[in-house]
């Protein structure tokens, strides 16, 4: 997703970064030169990229959060494994509350940070050559 969102401001690093990096997958045999052609939406580097690339970076997390919940889903209905082939339940500790509340802490710390950091100084981490327009 990084690499994705790398792409999205459309400067002159975005465009010539999704250049170097899909242009990478030309090495695989056989396939490579049809699957970069497809990414990129033609011959080159363009706007249907940029739409595949946002859609993509859109989708994405809808994703992974529909994968981390069929996991857990699937881990609360059967349970853990234990390699070791032992049970441990005198000293297990419970993943709720204990572990909810310390995760959704951290999380929240984080958001606030990363939210603060897009609110007062968005332009902080940006490349300064991706003002330039591609």
């Amino acid at each position: 997703t990084a690499f994705v969102g790398y792409v999205l401001p459309w400067g002159q690093m975005s465009f010539w970064g999704a250049t170097v990096i899909t242009n990478l997958l030309s090495a695989i045999p056989y396939v490579g030169n049809t699957l970069v052609q497809w990414i990129w939406g033609g011959f080159s580097v363009d706007n249907a990229t940029l739409t595949r690339f946002f859609t993509f970076h859109f989708l994405l997390p809808f994703i992974v959060a529909a994968a981390t919940f069929l996991h857990l889903f699937f881990l609360h209905e059967s349970g853990s494994n234990n390699p070791a082939g032992l049970t441990s339940a005198g000293d297990k500790i419970p993943f709720h509350p204990y572990f909810t509340y310390k995760d959704l802490l951290g999380f929240s710390i984080l958001l606030i940070l990363l939210a603060a950091l897009a609110m007062f100084s968005p332009n902080l981490l940006g490349d300064p050559d991706n003002f330039t327009p591609a």
